[in-house]
């Protein structure tokens, strides 16, 4: 699986962003796509996840109301709709794949076998 990220940039805080992760090989319904974020000097972070189906959605609670995870199958792309955007949110963001089959809740970047380029997000105060 090969995954494209992009979509960063720099807001202002209570701004929005929308991030896209274009998702090519394999069989992508077998997968979970989800997207984690790195500050600097700090762990990769779980922020979301989403089946390829769309049946199944899960949140990091410190973004629950604020990030909404979408695909969109004919366009093969997951989308990382980000609002109300804080300062704490700048990170690089990078969207990841995860075998459906080897992980049921994939909230660990452990999960994730293929990752894409990350894409910078700057929330300024």
């Amino acid at each position: 699986v090969q995954l494209q990220a992009s979509g960063g940039g720099l807001v202002q805080a209570g701004g929005s962003l929308r991030l896209s992760c274009v998702a090519s090989g394999s069989t992508l319904s077998r997968y979970y796509v989800g997207w984690f974020r790195q500050a600097p000097g700090k762990e990769r972070e779980f922020v979301t996840f989403i089946s390829w189906s769309g049946s199944i959605t899960y949140y990091a609670d410190s973004v629950k109301g604020r990030f909404t995870i979408s695909r969109e199958i004919a366009k093969n792309t997951v989308y990382l709709q980000m609002s109300n955007l804080k300062p704490e949110d700048t990170a690089v963001y990078y969207c990841a794949a995860a075998d459906r089959a080897r992980v049921s809740i994939a909230i660990m970047a452990k999960d994730y076998a293929y990752w894409g380029q990350g894409t910078q997000v700057t929330v300024s105060s």
